[in-house]
């Protein structure tokens, strides 16, 4: 270009800005980089995707459709489910059918004008809705709390979000008498007492995202440190789901109590650090569903077993139709109690949990009928399924590496070893089927060379089944309390078929990439199996980490 040329472009660019100024817009054009995607992934009904920061950016906006649509088919998500990271922003879409998605990511800049980006197809699966929970026989016929069977949320549901900004302020209007009347809940603990008199059954999916501290509830608990989910009376509709946004959201201090409900679903939380159990499913509830929850330590009890705190995840008091499914019990003293007090037969499934180097308690079951599959059983120092007072278990295709003792029965076979398990409480049955057993202490089958056959076999573990759909001889019964199984896997509907379960030697890998909270959750921590497999001692490099825990999340919304 010319000199005479050069200077004719610079008088016409001083020209356009005199313009500029007249006209009274004196801001300078944004020259703003592309927004950049850092990560994007689908979950188990849900997605989400994050990004670097836009440094002229006020606020962001994101949005989801099938992949298949056209862009028309865009639905804004929460603003709730927008947050800011140290380095980065992430948003979560929840509620969304299994199939394939894009997230779009929307920056508005200083100057009003919009960048936006959008994320390659994203694959969202189904969670697996089986077991007890969902059984025909069962009274609501599901656990899903707030949430259709295929995962989208029902049509009339209403959705609250808790942080630790927000856990004593965020209000909902609530239902309180047969003409309709509504009072406004302030706080989640007002709410839920509000919700407990039982006109209102809206279905309510309570959204937990970030640490939410026990300080950050308080006010909110009950006396014991619970966060009290309760119905009017026993087996009372619910249809609620208490739910974690994400790789983050724990409850940091305290514990989830659920009384006389019915449809109850718990999903995708942290739990540490809790005052006596973890998850309590206390007294006469139905439907209920707890997945895809990590539980750490808690916090110690007054007994010696009870170093890294009492139950986990416990079932009693007439609680029934009851399933947990993929979660990840970290080196848990007592995994989870089902039965205590309990004289009526009751129904709880266990799949696909991960028994991470937990101790006792896979279940420890008293008068139930209890299905255990699919499970993998990480190193555990004392043993896995132990069953007392008539109850009976269904032992089907778990992975049981260097369990001490994996299945038990009390006052025989391996117990009858030892000085006794079960505060010398009469046996329950086992009936066991297509395990894999990896370097076991002791396992004494009924019906094989270990064990003794016929009537009243006298020392015996389980049942060993050579089919799946095998009845187990009414000749073989426990030692102490003339037990027999029940058959109860061939005659009710538990909720699960043949093709629900997993090929055993899948196992390990299913349990350990799906078990626990969205993408195994925000805390690592990597056990030392020459130790820690036969240690029931309370890990202290680990008991200080989870003490150590912070989030690393800055503040919720896009604005």
């Amino acid at each position: 270009m010319g000199e005479k040329w050069k200077i004719i472009v610079k008088k016409l660019l001083v020209f356009s800005l005199m313009l500029t100024m007249v006209s009274g817009n004196y801001a300078l054009p944004a020259f703003a980089a592309n927004i950049s995607l850092t990560e994007s992934g689908g979950w188990f009904e849900s997605a989400y995707i994050e990004w670097s920061p836009v440094s002229n950016a006020v606020s962001y906006n994101v949005y989801v459709k099938s992949a298949n649509a056209g862009d028309s088919a865009y639905v804004q998500i929460d603003n709730e489910l927008i947050r800011k990271y140290s380095s980065y922003w992430r948003a979560d879409a929840v509620g969304l059918a299994a199939g394939q998605y894009v997230m779009k990511v929307e920056a508005i800049l200083s100057n009003g004008s919009k960048e936006s980006a959008v994320s390659g197809a994203l694959t969202v699966s189904a969670n697996d809705r089986t077991g007890f929970a969902f059984s025909g026989d069962s009274q609501y016929k599901s656990g899903s709390g707030a949430y259709n069977e295929d995962g989208t949320l029902k049509d009339d549901a209403q959705v609250i979000y808790v942080t630790s900004e927000t856990a004593k302020t965020v209000t909902l209007d609530v239902k309180v008498s047969s003409s309709g009347k509504k009072q406004t809940g302030t706080g989640i603990g007002e709410i839920l007492t509000l919700r407990q008199k039982g006109y209102d059954t809206t279905p309510l999916a309570i959204r937990f995202i970030g640490k939410v501290t026990d300080s950050d509830m308080d006010g909110e608990l009950n006396s014991s440190g619970y966060l009290q989910v309760k119905g009017k009376s026993s087996y009372a509709q619910m249809n609620m789901t208490l739910e974690g946004i994400g790789e983050d959201a724990t409850a940091y201090g305290w514990g989830i109590l659920v009384r006389n409900c019915g449809n109850v679903e718990i999903r995708n939380l942290g739990v540490m650090l809790f005052p006596d159990d973890g998850i309590s499913l206390d007294t006469a509830n139905c439907n209920i569903w707890v997945h895809n929850n990590d539980i750490f330590y808690g916090t110690a009890g007054s007994d010696a077993d009870q170093a890294k705190g009492d139950g986990s995840a416990d079932v009693k008091g007439a609680s029934t139709y009851v399933t947990l499914s993929y979660n990840h019990f970290w080196d848990s003293g007592k995994c989870s109690l089902c039965g205590m007090s309990d004289s009526a037969e009751f129904f709880v499934t266990y799949h696909h949990n991960w028994y991470d180097h937990s101790d006792s308690r896979h279940p420890r079951i008293r008068v139930a009928s209890v299905h255990i599959y699919n499970n993998y059983f990480d190193g555990n120092a004392k043993y896995g399924v132990g069953v007392t007072k008539g109850s009976s278990a269904f032992v089907e295709a778990n992975y049981f590496r260097h369990c001490k003792n994996p299945m038990m029965s009390s006052l025989q076979g391996t117990d009858a070893l030892g000085d006794g398990t079960f505060s010398g409480e009469n046996g329950g049955m086992i009936k066991a089927y297509n395990n894999i057993i990896e370097n076991a202490s002791s396992l004494i089958y009924a019906n094989s060379n270990a064990g003794t056959t016929g009537a009243n076999a006298a020392s015996f573990d389980a049942y060993l089944a050579s089919a799946r759909n095998e009845t187990v001889p009414g000749s073989y019964k426990t030692k102490a309390g003339s037990t027999v199984y029940n058959n109860f896997d061939t005659s009710k509907d538990i909720g699960v078929s043949l093709s629900d379960i997993d090929t055993v030697n899948d196992v390990e890998h299913i349990v350990t990439t799906s078990a626990g909270r969205m993408n195994q959750g925000d805390f690592t921590w990597e056990f030392n199996d020459a130790a820690d497999d036969t240690s029931y001692a309370l890990n202290t490099a680990l008991m200080s980490k989870i003490k150590g825990y912070a989030t690393g999340l800055v503040s919720v919304g896009g604005k």
